[in-house]
């Protein structure tokens, strides 16, 4: 009996391809772009412009960023006029996937930045030193997107790698790519720390939540509403930080959320991204239960807990990172943990 193989992949034409970008160019809303461009432009010729610099910092970054996104739409379109080959065909197809992914950025915080936590679990060294390894992991992978990173806060391991640490992640989308990714990191490896080099598991939990500015009035937080204190600081920076107390530490009455912060040379800085951040939980506790809520009506509750593992990095018996949310898994561990997750980025974009 004569089998016959019967290729089914589709050829990649330009028809299609316009086709293809014509649908995102009308979801992406353009014109509302350009239009957002010329308003932030207007704004940044003002005289007073620069008076607050944190401000003008911000809006000359969001212009940047919105600059830079209606280029990329318009460069593909020019593309699209050439006479194209098949590898070419390829290159415009990979482009048109990554401008999709901003249709799967709708939610309310996509494009803020954002505040990524890592925690370290039960397991002493191996723990504190898994802990290390993600936040390389994300550094990089934040990196190769160009956005901007700061360490709010940092606590190090007894004997290496780090108990805590809290990141600013500054850049257009950083909070949307990066949302899927809270929940708690398993870690499978022959120990480096034991001298009979033992298969240990190691966890580590990560959390996420978006950039909130103080003149937004998704989260109001009343004076009363919270307990402030300042401290010398302990932290980076020599002699001159301790000084002074430049350290503060914020009490949340209503919900008991701390937030500490030390890593600015002055106290209205620290105060200000403890704010940042204390607005950023507000927000995500109240998003926690309007998804809790959802989940009861439709009849899909689940607790919420330390053993909802999310991901899962191998590196012996075998090699294999698997997201087990989405069943998305990858065979070169050492390539994700060098940042390469957009693979783990898409896939809970699409699918959760």
């Amino acid at each position: 009996m004569t089998t016959i193989m019967i290729n089914t992949t589709k050829v990649l034409t330009k028809e299609d391809l316009r086709n293809k970008f014509q649908g995102l160019e009308k979801k992406l809303n353009l014109e509302s772009k350009k239009q957002q461009i010329k308003e932030l432009e207007q704004q940044s010729l003002q005289p007073n412009f620069w008076l607050d610099h944190f401000k003008a910092a911000k809006i000359m970054r969001q212009l940047a960023d919105l600059q830079k996104e209606v280029e990329e739409v318009e460069f593909i379109a020019l593309e699209l006029e050439e006479d194209l080959n098949e590898e070419e065909l390829k290159k415009i197809d990979r482009e048109l996937k990554q401008l999709e992914t901003k249709i799967f950025l709708s939610e309310k915080y996509d494009q803020a930045g954002a505040i990524l936590s890592i925690h370290a679990g039960q397991g002493g060294t191996e723990a504190c030193d898994w802990s290390q390894m993600l936040y390389r992991m994300y550094f990089k992978y934040a990196q190769n997107k160009g956005w901007r990173v700061n360490i709010i806060d940092e606590h190090p391991g007894d004997e290496a790698g780090i108990k805590s640490v809290i990141l600013e992640i500054q850049g257009r989308w950083a909070y949307g790519l990066l949302r899927h990714e809270k929940g708690t990191h398993r870690l499978v490896r022959l120990s480096p720390f034991n001298a009979d080099n033992l298969r240990q598991t190691s966890f580590a939990l990560v959390e996420v939540i978006p950039i909130i500015e103080e003149e937004e009035k998704a989260v109001e937080i009343k004076n009363d509403d919270i307990i402030f204190e300042s401290s010398h600081s302990s932290g980076h920076g020599g002699q001159n930080v301790n000084k002074v107390s430049t350290a503060v530490r914020i009490t949340h009455k209503q919900t008991g959320i701390i937030v500490e912060c030390q890593t600015q040379r002055s106290q209205e800085q620290n105060r200000k991204i403890a704010m940042q951040i204390l607005r950023g939980k507000i927000w995500q506790l109240q998003e926690n239960k309007r998804q809790e809520n959802l989940k009861t009506i439709k009849g899909e509750h689940k607790i919420a807990g330390w053993g909802n593992q999310i991901r899962s990095y191998v590196l012996h018996p075998y090699k294999m990172v698997k997201d087990l949310r989405t069943n998305y898994e990858e065979s070169n561990p050492e390539a994700v943990l060098s940042g390469e997750l957009e693979g783990f980025i898409q896939s809970g974009l699409r699918n959760l």
